[in-house]
């Protein structure tokens, strides 16, 4: 925090129209390692030998994202348009490559890794950011949408590719809030709802025959539909979610008071850590972390809304929609509104790359709050 508030006055590197959201960015960088710390702390000494492992690891990939938002917050995004399309192969064929056995790192059951021991990049995360660049600069070259077969069906085409990668590795939850950031774009570039209601209604269809060819998203939707049928199986974990928000009440049972992470909810730091955060810090709580994560949804459809280029304007659309529907999915998967997915609360979960990748998007947001105010 030091770090970061040492660029943030020293170099004066932001806009006043960006300022804002530095210090909400950070303070929920400053929350998600606090958080990290306390729901890993008896996960990480029973296996690790060490409380502080997760928390310390989180914290190293903090300060690099300060130097990934710091980079991305001087990038020019219009000088680099021209890049677009390399940088979104050079992650296309990423993807490919961390499906091959040797060079991918694969963990609980998904090959979606590179890096060597605790250490991981995960390639889908940047190629987030690669399809929104692309897709942007795609369609702010037509401004608005006419006919979908030369309009749509290119970065349709594109965005069906990610997802098909992304899920042979398999990452459900990521193809879905690619495919649903790109969507966002798209409907803000004018298109015609009818649109959307053909490829909803294909979207739907080949929804329902990927949930019915794997046994475990099959799983995941009965789960869901009722956990208590297999309390011990594919509900487990969002029994024991709930089991975490219920003692939490109006103030919670305080921090790093958690019962649920002494080995009741699985791996507490990563998906569901919110449930940890629920019940320590109450209902209060819980309504100040989401009233901060509304705070930066509405500095990023602000930053949309002020920018004076089409193409900037888009990627704004795409970076927010981004952070937005993954903490819509996360916090609906938490409280049982949402099937399990295995998405990420930004900037509190446990990962690396998913902290890198978000704090450079951030960075992005605040370079066009910049560009902006030149």
């Amino acid at each position: 925090m030091f770090f970061a508030y040492t660029f943030y006055v020293g170099d004066g590197m932001f806009s006043k129209k960006s300022r804002l959201l530095f210090l909400e960015v950070m303070t929920l960088v400053f929350i998600g390692i606090m958080m990290i710390g306390s729901s890993s702390r008896v996960w990480a000494e029973a296996k690790f030998n060490d409380p502080t492992y997760f928390m310390s690891r989180q914290a190293v990939f903090a300060l690099i994202g300060c130097f990934v938002m710091f980079g991305a917050s001087r990038i020019d995004l219009i000088r680099i348009r021209s890049h677009t399309k390399k940088i979104f192969l050079f992650c296309t064929i990423s993807l490919v490559l961390v499906l091959i056995p040797g060079l991918g790192v694969a963990r609980n059951g998904s090959r979606s890794w590179f890096g060597v021991g605790s250490f991981l990049i995960q390639p889908s995360e940047f190629f987030k950011i690669a399809i929104i660049l692309y897709v942007s600069d795609y369609m702010a070259k037509r401004y608005r949408v006419k006919k979908f077969k030369n309009d749509l069906l290119f970065p349709a085409f594109l965005t069906m590719l990610g997802f098909g990668l992304i899920l042979l590795q398999p990452d459900f939850g990521s193809g879905i809030v690619m495919v649903c950031s790109i969507v966002v774009i798209v409907l803000a570039a004018d298109s015609p709802i009818r649109y959307f209601v053909r490829v909803g209604m294909l979207s739907a269809a080949g929804l329902g025959g990927l949930i019915l060819s794997a046994p475990y998203r099959l799983a995941r939707i009965t789960s869901f539909i009722n956990p208590w049928e297999d309390p011990l199986g594919a509900g487990f974990q969002i029994i024991q979610s709930l089991f975490a928000i219920s003692p939490g009440g109006i103030l919670g049972v305080g921090f790093d008071q958690s019962m649920q992470k002494h080995f009741y909810l699985p791996e507490p730091q990563t998906d569901f850590i919110f449930a940890i955060f629920a019940e320590e810090f109450g209902f209060i709580g819980c309504c100040l972390l989401i009233t901060l994560f509304l705070l930066v949804i509405y500095e990023g459809v602000k930053i949309a809304c002020n920018c004076n280029d089409t193409y900037l304007c888009y990627v704004a659309i795409g970076l927010t929609s981004l952070f937005a529907i993954q903490v819509m999915i996360n916090l609906g998967v938490v409280v049982g509104l949402f099937p399990v997915t295995g998405i990420t609360l930004p900037f509190i979960s446990y990962g690396g790359s998913s902290l890198l990748v978000m704090m450079g998007s951030m960075g992005l947001l605040m370079s066009i709050a910049n560009h902006t105010s030149e």
